[in-house]
């Protein structure tokens, strides 16, 4: 899962200039994929490496891809330039878009001593979850490009395959994820991903083995369940940690996740971070990407 960039690709995207990206709504424009992708298309080995990108990202057994952009990054730095080429691969994938007006394509998610250690800015252990678990259509992919890591040498990301530990639960647990039982998390100020669900179930049973399996661990703590769906959720949290794999992003690694597949979460930071100063602490970019035709629709 993890996609090495071609020497001669590489070497083509150092000197590749693309074009300030716009924004049709909270999505990126049509016409800024269209002339990204035409002058990314005639550095070599581009679409085939956009193709293995794909593949890693769809099908059984595969939901999420590591693509290393470590070299560029050393080369362009981490500003406009390298998050203009991320964004380029991403739009091979799906289309970024924003689902927070009050932040720009790509958000900052930095560390924050002083906030709820679970949360993605906080230094604890952030469990096993799917972004805007409660909104009624979440992005389909989630993506971080790693600026920083922890300089203490903590905070791995960990991915699980949601589908193959839901395989792995009873048929009693199964049923009562299915049902409209769960809730998490506000909902306001967001764009393109519908309204707000609440209550929600885990799994759709319509769709068994394509949809989202909306969970946060979050919400076994800081919502009102009962104590069977709480036992039956608590169960797949354990699923999905016996079933985890974890590694370190390196600067310059873009992790691109398909949320249909794989939940993502991240180990805690390691200790110390308030010695560290803020404009060394771990640091990374996110993007959200809608698949499939008419995605401005789900406004």
């Amino acid at each position: 899962m993890f996609i090495d960039i071609p020497s001669e690709l590489e070497a083509a995207l150092t000197v590749c200039s693309l074009p300030p990206w716009q924004l049709d709504g909270s999505f990126l424009a049509q016409s800024t994929m269209e002339e990204y992708r035409t002058k990314l298309t005639t550095a070599p080995r581009f679409d085939e490496t956009a193709a293995t990108l794909r593949h890693s990202l769809s099908g059984e057994g595969r939901g999420y891809a590591v693509l290393r952009l470590g070299n560029l990054a050393e080369k362009l730095g981490t500003g406009v330039r390298l998050r203009q080429l991320a964004t380029g691969f991403a739009a091979e994938v799906a289309v970024p878009f924003s689902p927070f007006p009050r932040w720009p394509l790509w958000k900052d998610i930095g560390v924050k001593v002083d906030k709820d250690p679970g949360k993605s800015s906080g230094i604890g252990y952030n469990a096993f979850h799917m972004d805007l678990v409660n909104a009624s259509h979440p992005p389909d992919y989630t993506m971080l490009l790693c600026v920083r890591p922890d300089p203490l040498g903590g905070g791995p990301s960990i991915l699980s395959d949601a589908h193959a530990a839901v395989a792995r639960l009873s048929e009693d647990c199964r049923s009562l994820l299915t049902e409209s039982a769960y809730h998490y998390g506000t909902f306001f100020d967001l764009f393109g991903v519908g309204e707000e669900y609440k209550p929600f179930s885990i799994l759709d049973d319509s769709t068994p083995d394509g949809g989202f399996i909306r969970f946060t661990a979050k919400m076994l703590s800081r919502s009102e369940l009962s104590r069977a769906h709480v036992e039956a959720a608590r169960e797949l949290a354990e699923e999905l940690v016996r079933g985890q794999v974890s590694f370190m992003l390196q600067p310059g690694d873009f992790l691109i996740v398909n949320q249909r597949r794989f939940l993502h979460g991240r180990e805690a930071l390691h200790t110390g971070q308030e010695t560290v100063p803020v404009a060394d602490r771990r640091l990374l970019l996110q993007l959200f990407l809608r698949a499939g035709a008419g995605y401005g629709s789900a406004a």
